[in-house]
């Protein structure tokens, strides 16, 4: 532990207190090495870019915010890289300077100022324990000031981790660069609310905030699983997944496994980045094409890309012995075998089982399928940067999660259960993929309005952004009509024309009196003012 002191405030010292344990620094340590990743696959992907440099920069800064992140024990140190991620995050997603990636960026800056807010009242609230250090506020805080912390990290955090209602602004962030959406979507950005909540998890169980937690958590991952067993947009598509993993670590934090969700956080960043590298080198290769019923035989004209994709897709299954399989399946163990209730088990085995139908189906509409675009663009796949970076992130997708089983975990982190149960996760990924794939096989349009409401993540990004901003407009519509009609008549010129009507019957000597009045009154308030004085 390191700390900084800055000022002492009413007798609470401001601290800047660094802190390195093991979480931290096994989470900091994936998060260099998914970032040098990407910044190698950068070099290539944005070699003709005017301003890589500039772009390089950001992104350096933006993993600069994270690692401060990590290591901040108390909650102004966390502050800092708190606001240094929702800063720079808002400069990458507007790096191409359109309308569409203005607004993006707008409402990613706005959601994520909720949290920052959050973050701050937190701050306030703390100061009632003497010390910002988030190991020792449950014991000295008020039982009513500790729900109201509990709430406030929870809001900061769902905000940051786009849980529902807030999950608009993460398919919405596609619009920047995809070295930036692999960082953001892996280890970086939206993982930052669900570290908050494995560090502050002792504050969340003595506030009770666990129940909605696991609500939200479910509600987020099955409405990012639907949505994506309906899109069409490839990068979306990864986001969404990103979105349903998401879910699925807050639902294992709200059950009680801390150290699992930190487990899952870890093995998902490292197939998360790799699939969307290969993602942007699919897209390039296709003319900027991002619609996955345009693609297809991807097999042979990309086969490095197309390898590494289906690596990084069955390490989102969870198929056996990748990265993915070691924490789904303790998950799905710890699960039956601690005291969670039946719906709960039925609620994660659902999750588990959607991750699979949707990786199945963009398997099989991208790579599988016999080719359905007319023009397809040659592109050398022996380009070493982007070679280099798919073999680091394979590495990692292929053994993290073996690795981060003896290392992270209480070793050997063995459980005891039936032969059915332990074979649980495997049946769970073998039935999502038999789900995927007679969906992706079908691409016609039926039932429009149920597709519509899947497509568009169930009406979210209309009711959180569309929605205010449609109404802002349509008042000033009505307020500039009213203004040159009703309004006009009932205000200042109507109530002149009235009173000067009514003026009109009153008789000559009313004036008088009233003139009179006026100065009678005007000349006691001066007498009283001068005799008080």
């Amino acid at each position: 532990m390191y700390e900084i002191p800055l000022f002492t405030l009413n007798g609470t010292d401001v601290l800047l207190t660094f802190y390195i344990d093991g979480a931290g620094l096994v989470f900091l340590s994936f998060v260099l090495a998914i970032s040098s990743s990407v910044v190698l696959f950068s070099g290539s992907y944005m070699k003709e870019d005017f301003f890589v440099t500039r772009f390089t920069l950001l992104v350096l800064l933006f993993v600069m915010s994270m690692g401060l992140l990590i290591i901040s024990l108390n909650m102004i140190s966390i502050l800092l890289g708190w606001d240094g991620l929702g800063v720079v995050s808002y400069i990458l997603v507007v790096y191409y300077q359109n309308e569409k990636s203005n607004a993006a960026g707008m409402i990613t800056a706005l959601t994520n100022r909720l949290g920052d807010a959050a973050i701050l009242l937190t701050i306030g609230l703390l100061v009632e324990s003497g010390s910002w250090n988030f190991m020792f506020c449950v014991e000295d805080l008020l039982p009513d000031s500790m729900w109201y912390a509990g709430l406030l990290v929870v809001l900061a955090s769902i905000t940051k981790s786009a849980q529902m209602p807030f999950s608009a602004w993460l398919p919405a962030a596609m619009s920047a660069p995809t070295p930036v959406s692999a960082l953001v979507h892996s280890s970086t950005l939206v993982t930052a609310g669900v570290y908050l909540m494995i560090r502050f998890n002792p504050l969340l169980q003595a506030s009770g905030a666990m129940w909605a937690l696991s609500t939200i958590a479910f509600l987020t991952t099955f409405m990012a699983s639907t949505s994506a067993l309906w899109e069409c947009d490839l990068k979306k598509i990864v986001a969404l997944s990103t979105l349903s993993q998401l879910g699925v670590m807050v639902m294992t934090l709200s059950m009680g496994f801390p150290l699992l969700a930190l487990f899952h956080l870890l093995t998902h960043a490292t197939f998360k980045a790799l699939l969307f590298m290969c993602s942007g080198k699919i897209i390039h290769t296709l003319g900027d094409t991002q619609d996955i019923r345009g693609m297809g035989g991807l097999l042979n004209s990309l086969p490095l890309t197309a390898a590494f994709f289906n690596l990084a897709n069955f390490a989102l299954c969870g198929f056996p012995f990748m990265a993915g399989f070691y924490s789904k399946d303790l998950l799905v163990e710890s699960v039956l075998s601690g005291d969670a209730n039946i719906f709960n088990i039925s609620l994660m085995c659902l999750m588990v089982g959607l991750s699979s139908a949707y990786s199945v189906r963009l398997t099989f509409l991208s790579l599988i399928n016999a080719p359905s675009l007319h023009v397809v663009t040659s592109v050398s796949e022996e380009d070493k940067l982007v070679s280099g970076a798919y073999i680091m992130l394979g590495v990692l997708a292929t053994t993290s999660g073996a690795v981060l089983s003896w290392m992270l975990l209480p070793t050997p982190a063995m459980i005891t259960l039936p032969p059915l149960l332990k074979l649980l996760a495997v049946g769970l990924m073998a039935t999502g993929a038999a789900a995927g794939a007679p969906i992706s096989a079908s691409l016609k349009v039926k039932y429009i309005l149920f597709k519509e409401f899947f497509m568009n993540m169930w009406l979210l990004p209309n009711i959180s952004s569309a929605s205010p901003s449609k109404g802002g407009f349509n008042m000033n519509t009505v307020v500039s009509s009213l203004d040159l009609g009703w309004a006009e008549l009932i205000g200042g010129k109507g109530s002149y024309a009235l009173f000067t009507s009514l003026s009109s019957y009153l008789p000559k000597g009313v004036y008088t009196t009233t003139l009179s009045f006026q100065l009678l009154g005007g000349l006691i308030i001066v007498l009283l003012a001068t005799l008080i004085l």
